[in-house]
This record gives C-alpha cells, sequence and structure tokens, in this order.
C-alpha cells in the first residue's frame, strides 16, 4: 500500500511529544497479518507508506484483513489518530519486494507506518505532528538513527512510489527524524560516480536502470527537479552517501 499544507521548510511545527505521551495516543487496533522476524532480527529501519485508499477507514479495513495479506505497525490518518495493528517485536507484511543496501527482506527488518493519503494530496499538519511524535518514540526504543528511516519508494524503485512528491522530507529532517543533502551543483553531472553513491548511500543501483533510480532519489530529495542528471543530483547524493553511508553490517538478512 502505499488541507493544503504549505512548501517544505515552512510548516509550523509543534514541539514532539515525549515517548510516553506518544504512546498514549496510540489506538490498539490488531491485525492478523503478521509473523515472526526471520532470524531473531531487530528493526532498524523505518518505512514510510501512503495507503492510496479514499479513507483511513478503508485501509484500516484492509490493513486487517486477512485476505488482504497486507498490515503495517501503525496507520496514521489525515486528523492525526493513530492505530497500532501489528507489535514492532512482529514482522508486518508492509514492504514486500525490495531491498535497502544488502538488507533484502526488508519486513523482517524495519517498522512499517502507513499514513491516510490517496497519493496525490499534501500531508495535513495534524497528521504529520502525530507521525513525529510516533517516530521520535519508535526510534528512541530501537535505536534508530534518522538515516535509517526509508520511503517506501527508496526500497522498492518502479514498483511504489509512496509516500510520494508532497511528503515534507527536509521537515522530517529538521526535526531530527530523517536526512537531508547539503550540497550545491557546482561540479558536473556523472551517471557512474551518482550510480556509485547510490548504492554507497542505500538504493538498489544494481538492480534498476538508472533513469529511474534518479526518478527515485528526485522523488524524495529533489521534487521539483526534471530533465537528465545534472550537477546538483550529482552533488546531493554524493554528500548523502559521505555522511550516511548505508550500514551492512547484517548482509544475511
Amino acid at each position: 500500500m502505499a488541507t493544503a499544507m504549505p512548501a517544505a521548510g515552512t510548516r509550523r511545527r509543534t514541539a514532539v511529544p515525549c515517548a510516553s505521551e506518544s504512546r498514549r495516543r496510540v489506538t490498539a487496533h490488531p491485525s492478523p497479518n503478521h509473523g515472526p522476524r526471520r532470524g531473531g532480527v531487530r528493526p532498524d529501519l523505518i518505512v514510510l507508506h501512503h495507503t492510496a485508499m479514499e479513507s483511513a477507514g478503508a485501509a484500516l479495513a484492509r490493513l486487517c484483513d486477512p485476505a488482504a495479506e497486507v498490515s503495517a505497525h501503525y496507520l496514521i490518518c489525515e486528523r492525526g489518530r493513530v492505530w497500532q495493528l501489528v507489535d514492532e517485536g512482529a514482522r508486518a507484511w508492509h514492504a514486500g519486494a525490495g531491498r535497502w543496501g544488502d538488507v533484502r527482506d526488508v519486513n523482517s527488518r524495519s517498522i512499517g507506518i502507513e499514513l491516510a493519503n490517496r497519493g496525490d494530496h499534501p500531508y495535513p499538519l495534524p497528521q504529520m505532528t502525530a507521525l513525529e511524535a510516533l517516530m521520535g518514540d519508535v526510534m528512541a526504543r530501537w535505536a534508530i538513527p534518522p538515516a535509517r528511516v526509508i520511503a517506501h519508494s527508496d526500497m522498492a524503485p518502479g514498483r511504489k512510489s509512496d509516500p510520494g512528491p508532497r511528503f515534507d522530507w527536509r521537515g522530517l529532517a529538521r526535526a531530527g527524524l530523517s536526512v537531508w543533502p547539503d550540497a550545491r551543483g557546482d561540479g558536473r553531472a556523472d551517471w557512474a560516480a551518482f550510480l556509485r553513491d547510490a548504492a554507497r548511500f542505500g538504493y538498489p543501483a544494481g538492480d534498476v536502470p538508472r533513469e529511474l533510480l534518479l526518478g527515485v532519489f528526485r522523488l524524495r530529495f529533489r521534487p521539483q527537479a526534471e530533465g537528465p542528471l545534472s550537477a546538483a543530483d550529482c552533488a546531493a547524493m554524493d554528500d548523502l552517501a559521505a555522511r550516511f553511508a548505508v550500514d551492512r553490517a547484517e548482509p544475511s538478512a
């Protein structure tokens, strides 16, 4: 699965509640769609999704339908209500095929968070505020660093596009819950360097056509960019790879 919002970086933010406070705001709504984490691994990734459905209620029903065979750990509606569907210690069925770095069973290594959004409209402030509170709680509990927060599209280029170009990744990074490149396009467009750095950052660069990979990168980090590979793309990817090279300490998972 995959109210207008100001431009990225201009949205007014409130303080993120402490872990115990955010836990009190979560409603339990168990889904039968889960299993054990393979190999006994702990979650060290967070994968963000949008539901691509007309309502949070419809998404909640699908994520809890045994016939659908999909789930996530959490679902957040547009008004900021949070449901927990699967215990964090269990393996929810949200990521599907794909990889991040050397992690190929992403479900076993991640916490999946679904955001009620059709995929074609901005994410409202109450929803983003609830997401930040929840993420702060989860990241503290499992010691997940900001660089291990990814989009569904990041790990499954071409198959998935969520949470999409309307999601405020820069704002999330400013809240300390994700990463953002800090670079200018002073160099040159170099496909070899771009692909090398994409793999170092975590993208499955060897698995997809290079133009598709560029599109996925821009979807998250440069949603207004168009045209062929640019120096700005290369500089941003180089900075991400230099500062946030993917952790490949557990290649078998």
